[in-house]
């Protein structure tokens, strides 16, 4: 949507006044940029949610990025005048939400908690504090951040931790395992869907955790990954744009674990069910346009405002396979399909590594 029916070059623009553009709002709240768009992502600042056109590629994009999540135009969310109204009227503004919005590489946290950073390190290894962000250096090595609050927040409720020989359990598992990726990931795909009520982007969010050959064993259909391609979120901030850090980056983003890469294909399978059941992914002829009557029996909805998809079925992205039968399903596709018969258990056995015997996540800490 858009706030009073104006927009200007795809932005909303609001002439009396009610919402405010995120540049002026950071301003207003004095927060920097990823400040900003953090406290956003965190909750602490409400949205007004703006429906951007899909597929729409930034200006000068490459022509291998159009019709893709990297070349669409990024989200833009105005903030309502009541809302900056009601942060700044908090006792402790502005250097209160700065505070809970600020954040700190593993050396200034084990500062904050008067430990080592090897110790800080190891209780980040095992899942005890979970990183909101993360950046490559010059040398590609991996710098996770982690917020200050919640940093400190630990201390005070751990304080055992904090002093002594760690115990024997913690110092064993983080000499085998290291949870900050998979603890990121988990809290990254938690703000996007925070950001949604779209049932298909919401299932963009959760595909976006999966390599291609994954994605394409529990979406076989190529204008359905053609549709969530389209809706990907964009990269995290700091995310590098090409090279071998682009291929480490990449790396942390993809789930990487059996019981994680299964909890994530599992969730979106039940999340494109609800999708399907609103409307359906564009097909080639169908326009990609709600239709103005209610779809009869045996029918769905076409999403709105989606462009005529690419032919993917001649050309499979990313090593994914080609689709069965031909150039896959046609409309018309029942309404609310169920997965079918046995998916769980197909998946399970798509697995790397043995987890059909296993329930989910089974004597795994998730952090």
């Amino acid at each position: 949507m858009t706030v009073d029916g104006t927009t200007v070059g795809g932005r909303p623009v609001d002439a009396t006044g009610r919402t405010v553009a995120p540049a002026r709002a950071a301003q207003e709240l004095e927060l920097g940029r990823e400040e900003f768009r953090l406290a956003v992502r965190m909750g602490l600042i409400r949205t007004v949610p703006v429906q951007a056109p899909a597929a729409v590629p930034e200006p000068g994009a490459p022509a291998r990025d159009r019709g893709s999540g990297r070349g669409r135009a990024r989200e833009w969310r105005p903030v309502e005048r009541a809302e900056l109204d009601r942060l700044k009227a908090a006792p402790d503004f502005p250097d209160g939400l700065r505070a809970r919005v600020r954040t700190v590489g593993a050396g200034e946290a084990a500062g904050l908690l008067s430990i080592t950073h090897d110790r800080f390190v190891r209780l980040a290894r095992t899942g005890h504090l979970s990183p909101v962000r993360f950046y490559l250096n010059r040398y590609r090595a991996v710098i996770w951040l982690y917020v200050a609050a919640e940093v400190t927040a630990f201390g005070e409720d751990h304080p055992a931790l904090l002093t002594g020989r760690l115990p024997a359990e913690v110092r064993a598992r983080a000499a085998v395992e290291d949870l900050r990726a998979r603890n990121w990931r988990t809290r990254h795909l938690g703000l996007l869907l925070r950001g949604t009520d779209d049932p298909w982007a919401r299932a963009a969010a959760i595909a976006s955790l999966l390599d291609p050959v994954q994605l394409a064993e529990v979406v076989d259909d190529p204008y359905e990954r053609n549709h969530l391609d389209r809706l990907r979120p964009p990269p995290p901030p700091g995310f590098p744009v090409s090279g071998a850090s682009r291929e480490i980056a990449d790396r942390l983003v993809r789930a990487d674990d059996p019981d994680e890469i299964l909890w994530h294909r599992v969730s979106l399978a039940l999340a494109l069910d609800e999708a399907r059941a609103a409307c359906q992914a564009p097909h080639p002829g169908d326009g990609g346009r709600l239709t103005a009557e209610p779809p009869r029996d045996g029918e769905e909805r076409p999403c709105d405002g989606a462009d005529r998809p690419r032919d993917v079925a001649d050309r499979p992205r990313g090593g994914a396979e080609r689709p069965r039968g031909g150039a896959g399903r046609p409309p018309g596709r029942a309404v609310g399909r169920t997965r079918r018969p046995g998916l769980l258990a197909r998946i399970r056995r798509s697995l790397p590594g043995s987890t059909a015997g296993s329930g989910w996540g089974e004597g795994r800490d998730w952090g």
